[in-house]
């Protein structure tokens, strides 16, 4: 049986923060929007992009590669969202919920990389 990528956890949880991110900049004035709006969306939304072009790849070592970057995206975006909290236009409760989700994902990305590539000998 052969996995989809929408059953790849790590997968869903980068959509669902991406759709949560983008919901908090459509609030905001158009100067935050172009500045660290853009920035913001464009980075969570790298993280699920990065892991469905490594997801597509053939090789363990071409789908790593694109998992490093969606890694590097999910810290860029974690950046976006402090300065966006701290230019007070993010609250706390939603600032710290991303945070914990980003948190979490990036535990589970890092899982998932050094999973890659392993062969069970059982």
């Amino acid at each position: 049986m052969v996995m989809k990528l929408e059953e790849l956890n790590v997968y869903t949880i980068s959509m669902a923060i991406a759709e949560k991110v983008w919901q908090i900049v459509m609030s905001w004035d158009y100067f935050a929007k172009d500045t660290i709006g853009k920035q913001v969306v464009r980075s969570s939304d790298s993280i699920a992009a990065n892991i469905s072009e490594g997801f597509g790849r053939y090789h363990f070592k071409d789908s790593k590669h694109f998992l490093y970057y969606s890694r590097g995206s999910l810290c860029e975006t974690q950046t976006w969202l402090t300065k966006a909290y701290n230019r007070k236009l993010i609250g706390k409760d939603s600032y710290d919920q991303l945070m914990v989700e980003l948190k979490e994902l990036a535990i589970k990305l890092n899982n998932y990389i050094n999973s890659i590539g392993k062969y069970s000998t059982s």
